[in-house]
């Protein structure tokens, strides 16, 4: 390879019966004495944009005295401590705060809009648009942010970009405030006329990832198993070891470790809520864990993989829905998050709706140091991987929708 410069083509897939598995970067990719970045391995940026709805404890007048969102100082010397941000300290040198913003497109314009904010919010997280007030199929909003990124940079990758979420985004129809549900349910836009659904289930994400196909008798068959996809593919693998040189048999190693130990804790998820038990979630897929703690980790491992491989460079992830009264009991909160965050301007209510703030932003860092773990070429996956996380909505207490901080 030294000499002739023969290398793994960087889109190398093994395949197997209803299985396609892509790789992660190789040094064996690279052509002997050429600089990476003047290779087709050349590593290209990811893009995370992660939409967390009903604002921030921050965003009210209060909250922001008590610096519940934004720290106090600008620049690099801010304090993180009293902020619901505080878990993101051991990455400030990766962090940028972007305070005081406001997404109009949220606001009511007209007359019969008002009250709508909840229903028109998450339509606007990435678009910045006005979305059109109906409940029929007529919906337009905008072009979303990672919807122009993926046609940027994501058209070379087997899925320009994936969209993920955690509530149920099932409703059909209108919604409230004469909002078609499909304004709450998805924020990535295709078009102005084309959102793009939603994937709750984990299940449905790995079997897309890792082209897990077949037909649906296959599938449910496989869905009952205890084996794995990589049953399909040990010869290739095997066959493809004996051409790597110690360090890519490593990394080969963990990540086929990494791909099975997600698969099996899917298989786990889907045994628990299969076994008769009383469900937290009934209306959930079985791939859904009940736990929203796991089912956000789970999520954030299939997007990390997925970097990783090169399978898409995109995700957009919906970690709740509007007006949800979901419990967050790891929060140390055990009110709805709506009706938190209706806090009524009263001290001891915003604080503890910064407490589910604090939890929700907690479980980035598991995120982000997950990407950090893993090495693309001469950095880390989280060196090339940029993160979007906010709120549509300011502070849902007032009548008027602002940008959170």
């Amino acid at each position: 390879m030294f000499i002739t410069k023969k290398h793994l083509s960087r889109r190398t897939v093994l395949r197997g019966a209803g299985a396609a598995l892509a790789l992660p970067l190789l040094d064996s990719m690279v052509p002997a004495q050429t600089p990476l970045r003047r290779t087709a391995a050349a590593p290209r940026t990811r893009l995370a944009c992660i939409e967390m709805v009903h604002g921030a404890a921050g965003s009210n007048e209060w909250g922001a005295t008590q610096h519940l969102w934004s720290p106090a100082a600008t620049g690099r010397d801010f304090d993180l401590s009293p902020s619901a941000l505080s878990s993101l300290e051991p990455f400030r040198k990766y962090l940028t705060i972007v305070s005081d913003t406001d997404a109009r497109g949220a606001e009511a314009v007209t007359q019969p809009e008002i009250g709508g904010d909840h229903f028109r919010s998450s339509a606007v997280f990435l678009t910045q648009t006005h979305p059109k007030q109906t409940e029929s199929s007529d919906v337009r909003a905008g072009v979303s942010l990672d919807q122009i990124y993926a046609k940027r940079f994501g058209q070379d990758t087997p899925i320009p970009s994936m969209q993920l979420c955690i509530e149920n985004v099932d409703q059909a129809g209108g919604c409230a405030y004469g909002y078609s549900c499909v304004y709450t349910d998805m924020i990535s836009w295709a078009s102005p006329t084309e959102p793009l659904p939603m994937i709750r289930d984990p299940r449905m994400a790995f079997d897309q990832l890792f082209g897990a196909g077949g037909s649906a008798k296959e599938r449910a068959s496989r869905r009952r198993s205890t084996g794995s996809i990589l049953d399909y593919i040990t010869g290739q693998v095997a066959d493809l070891n004996r051409r790597l040189d110690a360090t890519d048999r490593q990394r080969m190693e963990r990540y086929l470790e990494d791909v099975r130990e997600i698969e099996r804790r899917i298989q786990k998820v889907e045994a628990r809520n299969t076994g008769g038990e009383a469900r937290e979630l009934p209306e959930a897929p079985p791939g859904v864990p009940d736990s929203f703690d796991e089912h956000v980790k789970l999520m954030f491992d299939l997007q990390a993989i997925a970097f990783q491989a090169d399978v898409t460079r995109v995700f957009s992830f919906k970690m709740g829905r509007d007006a949800s009264s979901r419990v967050y009991p790891e929060s140390g909160v055990s009110k709805g998050f709506h009706p938190s965050s209706h806090h009524g301007n009263k001290h001891g209510n915003i604080t503890e709706f910064a407490q589910i703030n604090r939890y929700h932003v907690s479980l980035l860092p598991y995120f982000l140091e997950k990407l950090q773990s893993v090495r693309d070429g001469d950095r880390s996956l989280l060196d090339r991987t940029m993160i979007v996380y906010g709120s549509p909505m300011g502070d849902p207490t007032s009548t008027i929708t602002s940008g959170a901080r």
